[in-house]
């Protein structure tokens, strides 16, 4: 027994771990035979003595000190009353606090940040008046505001947090920023009087429905992740700039409209499933930023262009820049131009009509100098076109035939087919389109019209001139051919006239009318924005003014009236130089002033830049005078047909034998050659300059100024005899003929005559020279009738 204790008294003693743990890994299987109970029992109460120090280490670690708070402190500066300085920022993040009332005694703190700690108790910050900003988030608040409302407060972040309501703030009327992201919230309310408030945000919380915000300035407004299922309670929000509404229930838009400010929306994660809804929003103008993702509606065929079509403000969709080149294809695939609709319709018509055999339109294929003629007449409907243009046809029934279009629409009452319209199904128009059977196709008010090719060359073969009536879609279209009509708007001033006569006709529904009303001003608008687009204007408010005027405007284009650009300049002269004009030339005809018709064509023409001015306001030379003559000469040469002398003639065709023309006498070639004597510096290439763009609207007519024996010039394209009016002295009183021989005899007229009747029946009771009559010589085409003078072709450009 001795030596079994000495062997164990000589063993050396193992020393004792710090806990038990370690012991019972490194001896699990001595544990049992650690000694007898009770020094189970020491241990387990030394163990319990040491979780005790080591919680009340963390609870004084868990209480903020001086040292603590001193270490957070930053930012000296002047005290709010000025009187002392003071640290302003105190900043103890992640510290691991739950009491802070040491607080207390900081009264001149202006900034404080205790986030990440653990503190559920706010109460010091009643003692700190002058405290603007607050970052208590990521703490264990239950409650928010359980403290005496510092008046300047304006930003608080009270995020991850485990608020479960909002309370009365009304004290805080200074809150400018209030943020309660991922708290347990279910109902908005208490900020009616924070008339200051400007950014809110309550993502991540079980708010249901948007209420209790109705006139505050929000701007940006955060209420992602929350179970809305309905847009409301933002109308009133005037001011808000920015909103998230994502990861919610949402299915609908309604409620975003009006927000003039809206700039940024994001809809991520709900259930809009129409693009239709995009209607609430497409108003919004400073809308830039949009966000559909993770919606219905993104499984749609042709999303992307749709939206951004409806959309065209936004420069960023689903997290993607858009591009121009989208927006153009948007624009292009949904709702395309008037003039991309009427290029895309003209390649198709040339397309179709390739592909038919083909055969020379001589009556309408586009020769060397002037295109067939044509008078177009534009405006809205049930403007008068319909009126005037079958009033203007019969007017000038030798010269003008209506031509009428195709329409898939129904006849209105009135209507008669094959006279006002061809009216035809929509399969017929679609076969037309595909044998290239039209010229010019458009689409109004959901129906499609087109202008035959047949219909155009059969007037033409007749000798005469189409006049047809479209809507400015048809005149885009129409202008892509190589036809260069006159193209005339008729169009309502007073719109309310305009509307109650749409209404009384009985054929138009409310919304037929409302979108023919509108479509007045973009008529105005289209002849404001692009000058020379019409060539002339008409009011139509009063039908019979309007056909005088129009009656006029014809008259001129066929050259059965003078123009007036020679006048409108001796107009200018008249009224810039008070003194009297000067006489006319030896051998001049006087030109006499009659009434100015600038109303109707583009103002371009009466207003002149002040150099052009003084230039008409100096008397013209001999240069000038010479100059003038052989432009009239050569715009007398350049018609067709030859006419009576009388201006009230209408036009009588006059039918004259082939002959060859003699050479200009020597008094014509001497006029010649004091023109070309002029230099580039001479006052004749001065008005030439000046009154270039005038030579745009086609052959200048008026009195032709050409000496009494100048022998008539023949068209070499057509070899027609053109014979020209002699010059006429102030007190001749009738309009004498020129002997085609150029011999000086006259051939006499009866004044007695019809203006329709034919030059050999007048030639058989007068007196003949020794030269047979010349005959007209008919172009292809024209077997009926000889052909009609072309109507000049419009300005090309707006540019004078």
């Amino acid at each position: 027994m001795a030596g079994e204790r000495n062997g164990r008294e000589d063993r050396p003693e193992r020393p004792l771990p710090l806990s038990h743990e370690p012991l019972a890994q490194e001896f699990p299987e001595e544990q049992p035979q650690l000694g007898p109970p009770h020094r189970q029992d020491e241990r387990e109460e030394e163990d319990g003595e040491e979780e005790e120090s080591e919680r009340s280490e963390d609870q004084l670690k868990a209480v903020l000190d001086e040292d603590t708070a001193a270490e957070g402190l930053h930012t000296l500066g002047y005290s709010a009353p000025g009187t002392e300085y003071a640290f302003l920022h105190l900043s103890l993040p992640g510290r691991e606090l739950s009491d802070i009332s040491i607080l207390s005694g900081f009264t001149h703190l202006q900034k404080m940040d205790l986030s990440s700690n653990k503190i559920n108790d706010l109460s010091c910050i009643s003692h700190m008046p002058y405290l603007t900003e607050l970052n208590a988030s990521k703490n264990q608040l239950t409650t928010y505001f359980n403290f005496k409302a510092p008046k300047n407060l304006k930003e608080v972040d009270f995020s991850h947090n485990q608020i479960p309501k909002m309370q009365d703030l009304s004290a805080y009327y200074c809150l400018t920023k209030l943020l309660l992201d991922y708290n347990e919230i279910e109902e908005l309310g208490g900020l009616e009087q924070c008339h200051s408030l400007t950014q809110l945000s309550l993502s991540h919380n079980r708010v249901t429905a948007i209420g209790g915000l109705e006139n505050l300035p929000i701007r940006t407004l955060d209420l992602s992740f929350n179970q809305i299922e309905k847009v409301n309670g933002l109308k009133t929000l005037r001011s808000l700039r920015k909103v998230d509404l994502s990861h919610n229930k949402i299915n609908s838009l309604q409620g975003l409209e009006e927000h003039e400010l809206l700039q940024v929306i994001n809809l991520e994660d709900n259930q809009v499933a129409e693009l239709s809804e995009l209607k609430w929003i497409k108003d919004l103008p400073l809308l830039r930023v949009l966000n559909l993702l993770e919606n219905p509606l993104q499984e749609q065929d042709g999303y992307w262009l749709s939206a951004i079509f409806m959309l065209l403000q936004v420069t960023e969709l689903d997290l993607k820049k858009v591009s121009v080149e989208e927006k153009v294809a948007a624009v292009n695939k949904k709702d395309p131009p008037p003039e991309v609709v009427a290029a895309a319709d003209h390649r198709v018509h040339v397309f179709f009509n390739f592909q038919q055999p083909q055969r020379v339109l001589d009556s309408t294929l586009p020769g060397a100098g002037e295109s067939y003629p044509m008078l177009v007449l534009v405006g809205p409907l049930a403007g008068g076109r319909r009126q005037l243009s079958l009033k203007i046809c019969k007017q000038f029934k030798k010269f003008l035939r209506f031509g009428p279009c195709h329409t898939t629409r129904r006849a209105y009452f009135g209507e008669v087919n094959r006279l006002d319209y061809y009216f035809i199904s929509q399969e017929e128009f679609d076969k037309m389109v595909e044998t290239g059977k039209f010229l010019a196709t458009y689409k109004y008010g959901g129906h499609r019209y087109g202008l035959g090719r047949d219909t155009v060359e059969s007037i033409a073969r007749e000798g005469l001139a189409v006049c047809a009536h479209l809507e400015i879609e048809g005149a885009h279209s129409l202008k892509n051919t190589y036809f260069e009509p006159k193209y005339i708007l008729l169009v309502p001033k007073d719109k309310g006239k305009y509307q109650e006569h749409l209404r009384r006709t009985g054929l138009f529904s409310r919304p037929e009318i409302e979108e023919a009303v509108s479509r007045v001003d973009m008529y105005l608008q289209i002849n404001q924005d692009s000058p020379g687009y019409f060539d002339a204007v008409i009011n139509t408010d009063d039908l019979d003014e309007a056909l005088t005027e129009l009656t006029h405007l014809v008259r001129v284009y066929l050259g059965l009236e003078p123009s007036e650009l020679l006048n409108t300049i001796q107009g200018s002269r008249d009224q810039l130089s008070p003194q009297e004009p000067p006489s006319p030339a030896e051998g001049t005809p006087a030109l006499s002033r009659t009434p100015s018709f600038g109303d109707f064509m583009d103002p371009i023409t009466k207003n002149y830049p002040r150099d052009l001015q003084d230039l008409l306001m100096a008397p013209p030379g001999s240069v000038e005078e010479a100059s003038f003559q052989r432009r009239f000469s050569a715009a007398r040469r350049a018609l067709l047909l030859p006419r009576d002398s009388d201006p009230e003639s209408k036009g009588s065709h006059q039918q004259l034998p082939k002959k060859t023309t003699p050479p200009l006498p020597s008094d014509a070639r001497s006029v010649l050659q004091e023109q070309n004597v002029a230099g580039p510096g001479s006052r004749k290439s001065k008005v030439k300059e000046a009154t270039k763009g005038f030579r745009e609207f086609g052959p200048v007519r008026g009195p032709f100024l050409v000496p009494p024996d100048a022998a008539p010039a023949r068209d070499p394209r057509t070899e027609v005899l053109i014979p020209q009016r002699v010059g006429r002295e102030a007190g001749e009183a009738k309009a004498e003929h020129q002997e085609p021989g150029g011999a000086g005899k006259g051939l006499e007229s009866k004044e007695s005559a019809e203006p329709g009747e034919n030059l050999q029946r007048k030639s058989s009771k007068a007196k003949l020279g020794s030269s047979p009559v010349p005959q007209l010589q008919p172009q292809p085409g024209s077997h009926s009738k000889p052909v009609l003078p072309p109507i000049p072709p419009g300005r090309k450009s707006s540019n004078p």
